[in-house]
């Protein structure tokens, strides 16, 4: 059986947002106001938009031969799906005051610099949540293989870290917030 469209986008948002279902997660305030403006966008934009497109589509006639009501109907309750776990997420977020964590270890929003002990070169990770990651930004999710073998660590420490591609030995040459 094949699956149409709309069950693969409902597939998404539900998998995007469903790991807030179940616990709390942290983020940062610039993270959390991003989810809010999300959110905000959802229903004060998006919503109406989609209300506009049913009513339009139901002024064309016979319902249960049209087409874009249908389409329309379909899009508001993937709509109103995102909106829902979008609020879950907001609901369940809970903010870190960075300045209450411990500087001496590798901690949930950590910048940690890190030398390559094979090849010598260095690199710096912010850890972040999973929501805000982004490697071209050098933030790293706290779930990530590299983030999960830093966390704890101190200064001077040297982690042996299996990825993917094999084994790599990272020594902390610097932790800051």
């Amino acid at each position: 059986m094949q699956r149409t469209l709309t069950q693969g986008l409902l597939a998404y948002y539900v998998n995007k947002y469903y790991y807030a279902m179940s616990d709390l997660k942290y983020y940062t305030p610039e993270g959390l106001e991003k989810l809010k403006e999300e959110l905000n966008r959802l229903t004060t934009i998006e919503r109406p938009a989609i209300s506009r497109q049913i009513a339009e589509a139901r002024d064309k006639g016979d319902l249960s031969e049209n087409a874009e009501y249908a389409a329309a109907k379909e899009a508001q309750s993937m709509l109103e799906l995102k909106i829902s776990k979008l609020q879950e997420v907001v609901g369940n977020a809970r903010l870190i005051d960075e300045r209450k964590l411990d500087n001496s270890k590798v901690l949930i929003f950590s910048a940690v610099k890190l030398k390559n002990v094979q090849k010598g070169n260095l690199v710096t990770y912010t850890l972040v949540p999973e929501n805000e990651a982004n490697i071209k930004l050098g933030k790293l999710s706290v779930s990530s293989p590299i983030a999960k073998g830093l966390l704890g660590k101190s200064l001077g420490d040297t982690v042996e870290i299996t990825i993917p591609a094999g084994k790599i030995t990272f020594e902390i040459v610097e932790i800051s917030r």
